[in-house]
């Protein structure tokens, strides 16, 4: 019986995947390339299971990774930072640079960049925006690199495709990976990038079975089951 939840395209898409089958990554990728069928360029997506308890702090799994071959997004990026540090950020291509400006916009509703990056005097004035900036995944954190001095090394970072992943409540990581425009080589690069970020970001305490479940898809197609046992 057809699935209805969903339209035509998306059950034609279906049939190019077995739903029971694991596949290779390259195999997997190919298939989400071959299912996309909206009229944009769709993101590709991975989305990993992981058996951690995020309640735990000791388990919560965070970290940035560098797609070798980019996100294929145009990412803006704000600095929060004055001086030397602000002419610096201006030198190396931030969309948007300031400081006591910038924040009273973002408190003001303004919230029209992708990140971050700010340098540490300022995370004092910046926790203020915790309820704005924090559910949106915009609070700049040292862990994923956007607290720094290093500003133009960040903002170089951040443009040419480091991403920063985190573990939600259920044990799921979600990350895009490129565009289904990308050449298939491409997508697999970033795809083992990111999947060994995500094996060499294992807790300590977190026991058993660690990668229990990948699957990747494009923004709109259904998702392709990747073989989990090289992660094992």
């Amino acid at each position: 019986m057809p699935n209805q939840l969903h339209g035509k395209k998306y059950r034609v898409a279906e049939k190019n995947r077995d739903v029971i089958v694991a596949y290779q990554p390259k195999q997997a990728l190919e298939i989400v390339k071959k299912s996309a069928f909206a009229k944009f360029d769709e993101s590709v997506e991975v989305a990993v299971r992981l058996g951690v308890d995020p309640k735990h702090a000791d388990q919560v799994v965070r970290g940035t990774v560098a797609l070798p071959a980019g996100t294929g997004k145009s990412v803006r990026v704000l600095v929060i930072a004055t001086g030397d540090k602000a002419k610096e950020a201006e030198g190396a291509g931030a969309d948007f640079v300031g400081a006591d400006d910038m924040i009273a916009k973002i408190n003001d509703g303004w919230l029209e960049f992708d990140v971050l990056i700010a340098t540490p005097d300022q995370m004092g004035k910046l926790g203020r925006l915790g309820r704005v900036l924090g559910p949106r995944g915009l609070m700049p954190n040292p862990k994923a690199g956007t607290v720094t001095m290093d500003v133009e090394r960040a903002i170089r970072e951040t443009k040419g495709g480091k991403i920063e992943f985190r573990v939600d409540k259920a044990g799921n990581v979600q990350a895009a990976i490129g565009k289904v425009s990308f050449p298939l080589e491409s997508l697999e690069t970033n795809f083992n990038a990111f999947m060994d970020q995500i094996v060499r970001s294992k807790p300590a305490s977190s026991k058993g079975v660690y990668v229990r479940n990948v699957s990747v898809s494009s923004t709109m197609g259904p998702g392709v089951k990747v073989d989990v046992n090289p992660y094992r």
